[in-house]
C-alpha cells in the first residue's frame, strides 16, 4: 500500500477527516482507476456528509473491479448514500446488486430494508428484519421463539382463525 494512502487512512482514523481527505485526493491524482483508492476517497467524503461528492467515488470503485469485503462496504455506502439523499430507487437497486453478489452479508439486508421502509414497502422491510434477528440473536428469548418469529415474518398482514 501506498506511503500516502497509509497516512491518509491512519489519519481518518485520528478524526483527521478534511486532511486525509485532501491526501487521499491527491494519491488519486496518480492512481484515477484505482478501486480501491476511489473507494476510500468516496467514503472519505461519505465522513464528511458530503455525500453527493462520494457517489462518483463510490460508482468508479465499483465498476473498476472493487473485490472481496470493500466491494459489499462500498454497496453499502453508495446505497445508503443515495437513501440519505432521497435517491430511493437508486438506493434500492444499488443495495439489490449489493445483496445478489453478497447474499450472506446481513448489513445490506439491513440498508436494503431500510430503503423499502422509505418507499412504503413496510411489509417487506419489516420481513428482512424480523429474519435477520431470528437467524443471528443470541438472546435467548429470540432463539426460542424463533420458529415463530420465521414463520410470522412474511404473515404480518395474515388473521388466523
Amino acid at each position: 500500500m501506498n506511503n500516502d494512502l497509509e497516512k491518509a487512512i491512519k489519519m481518518r482514523s485520528q478524526d483527521k477527516l478534511k486532511e486525509s481527505n485532501l491526501l487521499l485526493m491527491n494519491v488519486l491524482e496518480n492512481n484515477p482507476n484505482d478501486p480501491y483508492l476511489n473507494y476510500q476517497v468516496a467514503w472519505s467524503f461519505d465522513i464528511l456528509e458530503k455525500e453527493t461528492d462520494a457517489i462518483y467515488f463510490y460508482e468508479k470503485a465499483i465498476n473498476n473491479g472493487l473485490k472481496g469485503k470493500d466491494l459489499a462496504e462500498a454497496f453499502i455506502g453508495l446505497g445508503s448514500t443515495y437513501r440519505t439523499i432521497g435517491e430511493y430507487d437508486l438506493a434500492e437497486k444499488t443495495l439489490a446488486k449489493g445483496i445478489t453478489n453478497f447474499p450472506n452479508n446481513n448489513t445490506l439486508k439491513i440498508f436494503y430494508s431500510m430503503v423499502l421502509y422509505n418507499k412504503k414497502k413496510y411489509t417487506e422491510s419489516i420481513e428482512i428484519l424480523l429474519k435477520i434477528v431470528a437467524t443471528t440473536s443470541n438472546d435467548q428469548n429470540i432463539i426460542d421463539y424463533r420458529k415463530a418469529i420465521e414463520y410470522y415474518s412474511d404473515k404480518l398482514n395474515c388473521t388466523f382463525d
